[in-house]
């Protein structure tokens, strides 16, 4: 792989989407890569993807799993682009054939956030009014927030984050709040704008919120193994262990899932919870998972990841990591979602899809 010894420039073509929150985040990643590799230059090739087209509908009811990723990944595999930097939150569990995260980078607050309606005398969504209008494209959000706040109404806003704020502080506009995630508001520089941060107890974030993640062909080992630098060892194990189980419990957009999860000294702790449309009904749980030596696993040795085998950790390769670690937060995920589809998760996940399904 050419490296900073090579004196060849070599170019690489970037997918991105075209709002201006993806555009920040490639042209981060690339100021990352140009960090390690110096005699690199790259050029972003910007894409419009569904879920930037439709926004005529709420996200949970366009029926598209890929909503943000689909376009830029077919470019991808036709080799067009030589990766694509997305919102990891964005993407499925399971990748199309051929593809893998072949990069993790440190992940930003990944709580959400409420924004008041500007010149608003309200501080949090305790001041606001009953009957307040909240805006946000989140089943997850939503199921959570009513259940704290039955009082206000919740109502799907979309466009990305410049129209949203644009209809927030519309004075005709019906909305007094936003919910939005910490990480991109923050990434635009619009921190200040934040009133309130929703902890864990209050609002479970989305698998993966807050965190970078760049998608390869998962034959182009050069490409992977320059983006091998950029991983986050702890963003990493806790996105995996939020990934699993995401994939286990087979969610989505159309289904409120939220985790909160924390990477400890040695192990992996992961909170996670699915609501009821209306947040009525929920089922929650908290798992951690020690790290062990391979010797421990499955009572013998473990043979070393290979590149065709990196679908194991929820679609992420990361083989410079320790073994042992991504197993165990592979784990978490599966355990708790285990755990939770034990107790009644797989009804009230089917009953919320058929919920969404049915209200206009």
């Amino acid at each position: 792989m050419p490296g900073d010894t090579d004196q060849n420039t070599v170019c690489m073509r970037v997918g991105s989407r075209k709002s201006q929150l993806a555009l920040f985040q490639t042209r981060y990643v690339i100021a990352e890569l140009k960090k390690i590799f110096t005699n690199h230059q790259f050029e972003i090739v910007e894409m419009s993807t569904l879920g930037d087209n439709v926004l005529d509908k709420a996200l949970s009811k366009i029926g598209e799993k890929s909503l943000f990723t689909k376009e830029l990944e077919v470019a991808l595999d036709k080799g067009e682009v030589d990766f694509v930097v997305h919102s990891m939150k964005d993407l499925p569990t399971t990748l199309p054939p051929g593809m893998v995260i072949g990069a993790v980078l440190e992940r930003e607050d990944p709580r959400d956030a409420v924004i008041i309606k500007s010149g608003s005398s309200s501080k949090c969504l305790d001041d606001l009014p009953n009957g307040s209008v909240i805006g946000t494209s989140s089943l997850r959000r939503a199921a959570q927030l009513k259940a704290a706040y039955p009082t206000l109404v919740f109502k799907d806003v979309r466009g990305n984050l410049n129209t949203r704020l644009r209809k927030l502080d519309d004075p005709a506009g019906p909305y007094s709040a936003l919910i939005l995630a910490v990480a991109g508001v923050s990434r635009m520089g619009w921190a200040e704008r934040i009133s309130q941060y929703l902890e864990g107890n209050l609002c479970m974030h989305a698998v993966g919120q807050g965190a970078l993640a760049v998608e390869c062909r998962d034959e182009d080992d050069d490409t992977l193994a320059m983006h091998a630098n950029l991983h986050h060892r702890d963003t990493v194990l806790a996105t995996i262990a939020e990934r699993s189980f995401m994939k286990t419990l087979e969610g989505g957009c159309s289904v409120p899932v939220g985790v909160t999860s924390k990477v400890l000294d040695n192990g992996v702790s992961l909170h996670g919870g699915v609501w009821s449309i209306d947040g009525a009904t929920s089922l929650k749980a908290k798992k951690i998972v020690n790290f062990v030596d391979d010797d421990d696993l499955d009572g013998g040795p473990t043979p070393a990841k290979k590149c065709k085998s990196k679908v194991n950790f929820a679609a992420v390769f990361a083989e410079l990591l320790p073994h042992s670690e991504l197993i165990a937060a592979e784990r978490c995920g599966r355990y708790l979602a285990t755990e939770l589809i034990g107790r009644g998760a797989e009804k009230i996940l089917r009953e919320a899809k058929e919920a969404n399904n049915k209200v206009e």
